[in-house]
């Protein structure tokens, strides 16, 4: 066999499905392994991969958000839109499962993105803590030796505090720590599982660091399937549809199947989920989520999905902004007391929408609702509820320019202020039940704060992330966003 006819084989054995989820179930099995060791310590998948290896009845509900490409060599990065902050709260000790494809042992998620978190957030909270004692709080950056070269741990280090005074100057609320946080790492390679003191004068928070697959040359296995290591990557290159949360809910139907059967069986899994979804038998991946507050405006201000609409319902107390992808998107019931709202089709294949079409048009529409007293819900994103999709782009573009708009650096809303944000001509009637947009559009006018910059702008996105960490939006998103709200003609009304 040639070498082209070589690499096609390999090629097809790493996209084979049935390799690919008994390689999965071999990993997760390690993951309940270890996690048999440490019992009480909560289990945290690192989005997106991790999701495979953690089975949700022993996993947190919070999953993390490290990307292995802020480790990547000469990228290192502490991202201000990926600040994880929202582990923190829950931190006595973290078992952190990720996987990383062949060639390494530990994915640079794990090997250098956390151990920068964790030096990052040590140091940022004793910037914060004046009263700290510094010379007990340990900031140090630790690596694992053997994976990490002591000239790029160095290389790192040189980094730390720039990053660690960016996150002491941001808007996000660091807790109070009792001690330090500190990395540890565990492969099927380690022999010997650390152990760590449950004392309250211990001198530090371990992040337990869990890489679920095995590095291995040889990848036959005796139960007939080819070893795949990292088989939860990219999974839109093999999985047919299927998602964790589709895997872990029939796992044993699954990996009964025989090869040939996986196909047709994983499309009508996937069909019988969505019909069962539909008609509300079992809440999906994202159960008990709701529509997410931006709490620095006490709530007034909230975004969701359409699969947040199917599990809470409408408010008829609320008003409605929906970006809907598709014609068949929910939309309020046509009853005397239905919500108000305002619909905006989704046309992603232009790059002027949002700006010249969703935000004038959104921005109208809340502006009116909020002088009103009313809360404004932002919906995008999660149509189709056999997918585990979050907020859209757009949506989080619509709620981060009404932050700009209706809202100073404070959080107090300024919409009827003389400098304000919004030129109010005339209110639509509370009997109204549904906006046309050329009314509204008609009727008010867009004025954007005269001290907006960049700086304001990535302050309120943090206000966002702090609320829904999993909101992550495009920079192509973000420029337009700034655009919209820097130049121009909104650029020009604004003296």
């Amino acid at each position: 066999m040639d070498t082209s006819s070589v690499l096609q084989e390999l090629r097809r054995e790493s996209l084979d499905i049935y390799n690919r989820l008994h390689s999965i179930a071999d990993d997760a099995a390690f993951v309940a392994h270890v996690h048999s060791f440490y019992p009480h310590v909560p289990l945290v998948p690192n989005l997106r991969c991790g999701a495979w290896y953690t089975d949700p009845v022993i996993a947190s509900s919070i999953p993390a958000y490290f990307k292995s490409t802020d480790g990547h060599n000469n990228n290192w990065s502490f991202n201000l839109r990926r600040p994880n902050l929202h582990l923190l709260p829950l931190i006595v000790e973290h078992l952190l499962v990720d996987s990383t494809r062949a060639g390494k042992r530990i994915p640079d998620a794990l090997s250098k993105t956390v151990p920068i978190w964790c030096a990052v957030v040590n140091r940022a909270i004793a910037r914060r803590r004046s009263k700290l004692d510094r010379g007990s709080w340990d900031t140090a950056l630790y690596t694992p030796p053997g994976v990490v070269s002591a000239q790029e741990h160095h290389q790192i280090e040189l980094k730390i505090d720039a990053w660690a005074d960016a996150l002491h100057n941001s808007s996000y609320e660091l807790p109070a720590l009792p001690v330090p946080l500190r990395p540890f790492w565990i492969t099927p390679a380690t022999t010997t599982y650390p152990t760590f003191s449950t004392s309250s004068t211990a001198p530090f928070l371990p992040i337990i660091c869990l890489s679920a697959s095995r590095q291995s040359d040889d990848a036959r296995r005796p139960h007939g399937f080819a070893y795949i290591q990292g088989s939860g990557d990219d999974h839109e290159l093999w999985s047919m549809g299927l998602t964790p949360a589709h895997y872990w809910r029939h796992t044993l139907t699954l990996l009964s199947a025989s090869r040939s059967e996986l196909p047709g069986l994983i499309k009508t899994l996937i069909s019988s989920d969505s019909a069962r979804r539909t008609n509300n038998n079992f809440p999906n991946s994202g159960e008990g989520s709701t529509f997410t507050e931006v709490t620095k405006v006490q709530g007034r201000l909230r975004i969701g999905t359409y699969g947040d609409v199917e599990r809470v319902g409408w408010d008829e107390d609320f008003a409605y902004v929906l970006l809907p992808m598709t014609s068949e998107a929910l939309a309020p019931a046509s009853t005397e007391t239905k919500p108000r709202f305002m619909t905006i089709p989704l046309a992603p294949r232009i790059k002027t929408h949002l700006s010249q079409i969703i935000l004038p048009q959104a921005l109208a529409f809340m502006g009116a609702e909020l002088a009103y007293g009313r809360t404004v819900c932002i919906i995008c994103g999660g149509e189709k509820l056999d997918e585990d999709v979050d907020i859209g782009d757009e949506g989080v573009a619509v709620l981060l320019a009404a932050l700009v708009v209706f809202f100073d650096s404070e959080g107090t809303y300024i919409g009827e202020d003389a400098a304000g944000s919004v030129e109010n001509t005339g209110h639509t009637s509370d009997k109204e039940t549904n906006v046309d947009s050329s009314l509204i559009s008609g009727h008010l006018k867009v004025k954007i704060p005269v001290d907006i910059d960049k700086t304001s702008i990535r302050t309120r996105l943090e206000w966002i992330i702090a609320c829904r960490p999993a909101i992550n939006p495009a920079r192509a998103t973000l420029k337009r966003l700034n655009e919209f709200l820097l130049s121009g003609d909104h650029a020009r009304r604004r003296r």
